[in-house]
């Protein structure tokens, strides 16, 4: 029955394949999204169905790095079949791209791979699964580089997320990937500070809240200090904002996860 699930679902969105199978049913399947160079994956709930429409979180890789961090490092499939069973979660697809032309790509999630993200991935997810095709119905969520890079996206494009998550995530653009040859005025452009000013009001008037978490620091352009200063920027603007901390490094990534989906997902 699992198998026959996950050709059911592969058949729904084109030039995709069967990857794995959840302990619940939930099926992982695996192909090259619009605008993008390298395989990505969707988790599709179990019981997916077409009479149904879904909210989907959209989850940024770290760089360098690959959307597998989040089947493999984090276990997604697992964590939310068991989840979705036990009905602590609602039933949710998660989308996971992926930014560069390899795995050790390391740059950002801006320029060419914002673009696919938001004018060809989320267009190209909407007209072929069964989601909720509206800004309250997607989610945009990353760790460390990701963290910035859904931050980033959600800031430059207003009208498209309806929630927001940065787990372990920086608030300054790295002079790295897309933004390497910037001047100083176009890189301060891109600096979510920046971004927030202007797009603030918009935010606010669609309602789209943010969840920030953080881990202790990871690299030495990482500090955990940012995430609070950025929530109380959001505060300031008069957005809703829930920040968690987590002061031990070891299971971070995966208590991250688990909350992030928990706060975006959980029972109505």
């Amino acid at each position: 029955m699992a198998l026959l699930a996950s050709i059911a679902a592969a058949v729904v969105l084109p030039g995709f394949s069967p990857y794995a199978v959840g302990p619940d049913g939930g099926v992982v399947l695996t192909g090259i999204f619009p605008g993008t160079e390298r395989p990505g994956y969707v988790y599709m709930p179990p019981q997916y169905s077409f009479f149904d429409r879904y909210p989907v979180v959209y989850l940024l890789h770290g760089m360098p790095g690959s959307p597998t961090e989040y089947l493999d490092g984090t276990r997604l499939a697992e964590f939310a079949d068991d989840a979705i069973a036990s009905q602590r979660l609602r039933p949710f697809v998660a989308v996971l791209p992926a930014a560069g032309p390899a795995p050790r790509y390391n740059g950002e999630w801006a320029g060419p791979w914002e673009r696919a993200l938001v004018d060809q991935i989320v267009p190209f997810v909407d007209a072929n699964l069964s989601t909720i095709a509206s800004p309250s119905g997607r989610v945009v969520a990353g760790l460390s580089a990701g963290g910035f890079g859904a931050v980033y996206a959600a800031l430059r494009n207003p009208n498209v997320f309806g929630a927001v998550e940065s787990w372990s995530g920086y608030f300054h653009p790295l002079r790295d990937g897309p933004f390497r040859d910037l001047t100083r005025a176009e890189l301060a452009a891109n600096d979510p500070q920046r971004l927030l000013a202007v797009t603030a009001p918009t935010l606010a008037r669609n309602h789209v809240r943010f969840f920030l978490s953080s881990g202790p620091s990871h690299s030495h352009w990482f500090r955990p200090s940012e995430t609070w200063s950025f929530a109380r920027l959001l505060r300031r603007d008069g957005l809703a904002v829930t920040t968690l901390a987590y002061p031990v490094a070891r299971g971070e990534w995966q208590a991250q996860l688990d909350a992030g989906l928990a706060w975006a997902f959980g029972p109505a």
